[in-house]
């Protein structure tokens, strides 16, 4: 198993070898210890152009998620589950919205972007597999942000 967390340049400062450590044991968690995940954590503006890019939205988004496993080409290095983007500046607002610390918001935020990547989802789906995702989303971060957890 091997994760790539960097962050940006222009990206708010931040410790994130916690996170790195946290995206390994969600990958052995998940069953996917023989993957590869890259982790970049960027600002807004970053975001926003990605989101526009590939998902024709104009506006910045906390998380985005892009397969290896999937689209033209995937499958050829399956050891390759994807890459997970991850807006700073959208985590430290939300985590001050939410009233929670911004460990636990970058924790939700790469949970979230992980199971997208392993075959989750809650937008165009039925409401069952909807739930299914928040429900294993919230069970994971439970695991991760548990008592001595760093």
């Amino acid at each position: 198993m091997s994760v790539q967390l960097r962050r940006q340049r222009g990206a708010p400062a931040l410790d994130h070898r916690p996170l790195a450590r946290a995206a390994g044991r969600l990958l052995a968690e998940l069953g996917l210890a023989d993957r590869e995940l890259s982790v970049l954590l960027t600002d807004d503006a970053r975001m926003r152009a990605l989101n526009l890019a590939h998902r024709g939205r104009d506006r910045a988004t906390d998380v985005l998620s892009f397969s290896q496993l999937e689209g033209e080409g995937g499958g050829l290095h399956p050891e390759l589950l994807g890459d997970v983007v991850i807006s700073l500046t959208s985590a430290r607002r939300q985590a001050r919205a939410r009233g929670v610390p911004l460990r636990h918001e970058l924790l939700t935020l790469l949970v979230h972007g992980v199971l997208h990547l392993a075959g989750f989802d809650h937008e165009g789906v039925g409401p069952a597999r909807a739930r299914a995702m928040r429900a294993e989303q919230a069970r994971l971060v439970a695991l991760l942000t548990g008592p001595g957890r760093r």
